[in-house]
């Protein structure tokens, strides 16, 4: 399977800006300035590099909000986020006396009609080219997107929230412009959960905006539903696959180690400070980074190995045109080793944590996640899997994740063992930790004798696991299920169908390549789109190639409003039942 910076979402996103933005700046010789806003900046550095931005004509990158000096001899493109800050931003720039010899304006969605009209009011004469190119989302993964939206959480799920409605439309529009950059119209459908209507909601905000999208393209045609199908499932569905300790190398790297914005932060053998960045320029971290931590500490060595033997002439003899061969082969040597020393630093430090306190975590969580221990046998007393980490001095995160997981299993507990839980890991004044989940639609007070029906799972005994590592993530199911037609329309409504009856498993034509060299030509017509309201998490982004990789005729894409580590989320639930006064953040694109 294709993967990596020239395949999946990122290429899409830049090929999109390359037939509108650049294409524009092609038409004139004149070298330009480009203009971003907070969103655009981290959309481009997605999916470009400054050169490649360079060979374009664009000579000098600005942040629109910042001061910046006049320069009316050049050309501006403006390409931001339809918002009254960003456009009033743009009019300060010609109002009284313009900045630059004439603008081009690209919003990433649709502009609003006051928005617009005020741009025309004062920059009529300025601006040459004003367009809506629909790429409102952050490509963060071949396979992989969010909304780039933190806040998207609590408004949606905060009891307190004011702007659940704004932010379920904001997603939507964004969704829009997925299915618009992927040239998908999807048959459209929803997890029904109990008392939570927000995946309804959800599904028929896109549905509605995505077909007035359609019936207003550009290419003044009507566009039919495409063979894909866009899943919207709510974060409570699976609470278990977020909170758990993982040990495939990117979910167990993000839950460790402290990885800002995709940036490791390490000390090298010398002592010094280094960063590097663990995204898919790096190809050796997507070769890695869905492996299991014991096939990751084995791999590497050897890979250094390997890289050290191919630099010594096979014979041990040394002649000049042998030199000259592996001069240039130098820098590439270089490169490979400082990939591989990276990871074997990073593998490192997840073995630390692995060696101190995880692999005793792990077992109990899974038994407790799974329900039978690594034998098969049916845990009949969760409570006793969960007391010795009660016992143990673990971080307070860990234990509250591993009393998580106990009421998980149980599907709700009494009041007063809660209290007695609370005060085991001394969060009497944070009990939010656990009390919050109940926002979210997941059961944490039962009355004693009452029960509530667990999803059925699939059978996956006979599947090669590490006894650490048994449980697999409820999306996997919904997705498996999705591709073969099998989800039960009871539990999955149609809020709009796919033209056929849709088998993402369809066979092979028999006109059909066998050997696809990109990953487009290998995708045979269908794809599955998953949206999770609320966070996901690696290991639920990893299900997506998985099964990709599995079924071969079906793309898998996941996204959501943005992605969860364990403590990240903890901390999202916990400040869910504060009023609007007691928590304040500033989102700029959701506030704006």
């Amino acid at each position: 399977m294709a993967t990596g910076s020239e395949h999946g979402l990122r290429r899409l996103v830049w090929q999109r800006i390359t037939e509108t933005i650049i294409a524009d700046c092609r038409k004139s010789e004149v070298w330009k300035i480009l203009i971003l806003d907070a969103f655009t900046t981290k959309l481009l550095s997605s999916c470009c590099k400054m050169s490649d931005l360079m060979s374009e004509k664009i000579t000098i990158v600005e942040d629109l909000y910042k001061s910046r000096e006049p320069v009316p001899e050049m050309k501006a493109i403006y390409f931001m986020s339809p918002t009254a800050k960003c456009v009033e931003a743009f009019i300060a720039d010609f109002k009284t006396k313009p900045k630059y010899k004439a603008a081009y304006v690209y919003f990433t969605d649709y502009c609003p009609d006051d928005l617009f009209n005020n741009m025309k009011l004062y920059c009529a004469k300025y601006i040459r080219v004003c367009k809506e190119i629909n790429i409102n989302f952050m490509p963060q993964e071949a396979q992989v997107f969010t909304c780039d939206n933190l806040g998207a959480f609590r408004s949606i799920y905060s009891p307190h929230s004011q702007d659940k409605k704004k932010t379920l439309e904001t997603l939507a529009n964004q969704l829009v412009t997925l299915c618009a950059t992927l040239d998908e119209y999807p048959g459209v459908r929803y997890k029904k959960e109990g008392n939570m209507e927000n995946a309804k909601d959800l599904a028929e905000l896109v549905d509605n905006k995505l077909a007035r999208h359609y019936e207003l393209d550009n290419s003044g045609k009507k566009k039919g539903k495409t063979q894909a199908q866009l899943l919207i499932v709510e974060r409570g569905f699976d609470p278990v696959s977020p909170i758990l300790h993982e040990l495939t190398y990117q979910a167990m790297a993000c839950d460790l180690i402290d990885i800002e914005s995709d940036t490791y932060a390490y000390k090298s053998k010398d002592g010094s400070e280094k960063q590097a960045l663990l995204n898919e320029e790096d190809m050796l971290w997507v070769k890695l980074r869905h492996k299991h931590i014991a096939e990751v500490t084995e791999l590497i060595p050897k890979l250094v190995k390997e890289i050290s033997a191919s630099k010594k002439q096979p014979d041990g003899k040394t002649t000049i045109s042998g030199l000259a061969q592996l001069m240039k082969k130098m820098p590439a040597f270089r490169k490979q080793l400082a990939e591989k020393t990276i990871h074997l630093q990073l593998a490192e430090d997840c073995m630390k944590h692995f060696s101190n306190n995880v692999e005793k975590l792990c077992k109990a969580e899974q038994d407790l996640a799974v329900g039978l221990d690594a034998d098969g046998v049916k845990v009949k007393d969760p409570m006793r899997t969960l007391l010795p980490v009660l016992l143990h001095p673990y971080d307070k995160y860990d234990k509250i994740r591993a009393v998580l997981l106990y009421i998980f299993s149980l599907s709700g507990t009494t009041d007063e063992n809660l209290c007695k839980l609370i005060q085991h890991v001394k969060i009497e004044t944070e009990r939010e930790f656990i009390l919050n989940w109940k926002d979210l639609g997941v059961p944490i007070i039962t009355a004693s004798g009452s029960s509530s029906r667990k999803p059925t799972r699939r059978d996956r005994s006979q599947g090669e696991t590490y006894n650490l590592s048994r449980w697999t993530p409820v999306i996997k199911d919904v997705m498996e299920d999705a591709v073969e037609n099998k989800l039960d329309t009871k539990e999955w409504p149609h809020q709009s169908e796919c033209p056929a009856a849709w088998n993402g498993s369809g066979a092979v034509s028999a006109r059909q390549k066998h050997k696809a060299s990109t990953q487009d030509e290998r995708r045979s017509g269908s794809r599955l789109i998953i949206f999770i309201i609320g966070g996901m998490s690696y290991s639920e982004m990893r299900c997506a190639y998985e099964v990709t990789q599995a079924v071969k005729s079906c793309e898998v894409i996941i996204g959501s409003s943005h992605i969860v580590t364990p403590s990240s989320l903890l901390d999202d639930i916990k400040v869910l039942s504060k009023g609007p006064m007691e928590i304040f953040t500033v989102d700029e694109r959701s506030n704006a």
